[in-house]
């Protein structure tokens, strides 16, 4: 079956087009990252207007990229929810106009259940059930996979999403958008251990839930302080430091939920899977508790069709 997918949930326009769901045709992706970045996040409005210049453009490069012809296409998929509501609705009118001249069906596709997905084009082998920490900027869950079409929510951030809180300690560190690889890429220089960032709920492995509020709300507290102080602060040695705290919370109550329901595989998905600190927190954790470690290709890491076709 050759699947067009369409996403277009936020700031990149992507079309793909895969076959039998794992075998990648063409996977296209246009981003108006730079456009935002003059603004120091994603502004909806240029976002939506940019989708419907580029969506069309993009059908057809996926196409030519694929070597295949309209004809060819058995089915449709887009991303339906959750995303900025006018960029969503580009996507979806597209896919549908698109569906209804090819007379194929039109399969909406939540977002968060394509990220889980990706693992699936990195893993051919990798079949539920799993347990999936989906970290990205607007969620973070630890869903557990019954089947391909099944998931049950184990726990969530109970505030910001784990990439909302890089975005926004990024900003206060003044670092540019988008903020999350920027903060990555300061804390390679910086001492984790430097600061202790913490919270009673995020230190329990047994509570699924998390929040990642209270250390963004630690760090911009301690910056102020330090400002009213006169005194210098390494931005570097708090940029590792947030970081390990985040990533320590994410691999704490991942692996334990992944041994508590008996799971020997933990995959990651989301934007924040990018993150390599993140990775490598998770592959260490999982090795030593015996349990398989999953994580997509970096391509397959931020948005893309080719999920939400798999």
């Amino acid at each position: 079956m050759l699947i067009l997918a369409v996403e277009s949930s936020c700031d990149e326009t992507a079309v793909a087009l895969v076959r039998d769901g794992r075998t990648v045709l063409a996977d296209c992706i246009a981003s108006s990252v730079e456009m935002h970045k003059l603004y120091g996040g994603v502004v909806p409005e240029i976002a939506s207007r940019k989708h419907i210049e580029v969506i069309s453009q993009l059908a057809d490069q996926a196409l030519a990229q694929a070597g295949v012809t309209r004809g060819d296409i058995d089915a449709v998929a887009v991303t339906y929810a959750p995303g900025l509501i006018g960029a969503v609705l580009v996507g979806v009118s597209f896919a549908k106009a698109v569906a209804y001249a090819l007379g194929v069906p039109l399969i909406p596709v939540h977002h968060v259940r394509g990220h889980i997905a990706a693992n699936y084009l990195t893993y051919p082998d990798l079949e539920p059930p799993f347990i999936c920490l989906v970290a990205s900027g607007g969620h973070s869950h630890i869903i557990e996979v019954l089947d391909y079409d099944r998931f049950r929510l184990l726990g969530h951030t109970r505030d910001d999403a784990a990439g909302e809180a890089f975005d926004k300690v990024a900003r206060a560190l003044g670092l540019p958008y988008p903020g999350g690889p920027e903060l990555e890429k300061l804390a390679l220089t910086g001492d984790p251990m430097k600061y202790p960032f913490h919270s009673a709920l995020n230190s329990s492995a047994e509570e699924a839930d998390f929040s990642f509020s209270g250390i963004k709300t630690a760090v911009v507290n301690l910056m102020h302080n330090a400002a009213q102080k006169g005194e210098a602060l390494s931005k570097a040695d708090i940029a590792a430091s947030f970081q390990r705290a985040v990533c320590d919370t994410l691999t704490l109550k991942a692996v334990h939920a992944a041994k508590e329901h008996g799971f020997n595989t933990l995959a990651l998905a989301g934007g924040v899977s990018a993150n390599r600190a993140l990775r490598s927190s998770l592959a260490l954790a999982c090795e030593e508790q015996g349990i398989r470690f999953c994580c997509p290709d970096f391509r397959y890491c931020t948005d893309n069709a080719a999920m939400i076709a798999c």
